[in-house]
């Protein structure tokens, strides 16, 4: 039987993947993503607000606030959590992800107590998920394996 010959090609050594963005490329997108992440927001809690009526000078306003809010603490999330251990950086994307989907669902109308459910199950899911993440991408000492 045919089998396929190795080649020299493949991952580099140290296993990494090379990085083919610029420095410059990764500071522009250290704004650019919560910029672009709290537009996102903003509109998606503006239409909530407004039920699908009319959009008003108030609504803009809303949108803009929100958008404003949300990026600044995403920005400032993705700058410091990172410093935290393992367990605080979980903690600390978990509140956020709780209140930013808590505030996107009382927007709807819901009762506060439906609100602060289905943020506390996001919350709870997120932070499994970012403890895994975080856990398994460190070493013992708490350092970020790359």
């Amino acid at each position: 039987m045919a089998q396929a010959a190795p080649t020299s090609g493949g991952m580099p050594r140290g296993g990494r993947t090379p990085d083919v963005f610029s420095a410059q490329t990764h500071a522009r997108a250290r704004v650019a993503v919560p910029v672009v992440t709290g537009l996102i927001y903003g509109d998606w809690a503006a239409a909530n607000r407004r039920s699908g009526g009319p959009i008003t000078g108030g609504n803009l306003l809303f949108g803009f606030l929100s958008a404003l809010v949300f990026a600044v603490v995403l920005f400032a999330l993705l700058t410091y959590a990172p410093r935290l251990s393992r367990e605080l950086h979980a903690v600390v994307w978990t509140a956020f992800a709780g209140i930013a989907f808590g505030f996107l669902y009382s927007q709807t109308g819901e009762s506060v107590l439906r609100s602060v459910g289905m943020s506390l199950a996001v919350a709870a899911v997120t932070f499994i998920l970012m403890f895994y993440r975080f856990y398994t991408h460190e070493d013992a000492a708490g350092n970020r394996i790359r």
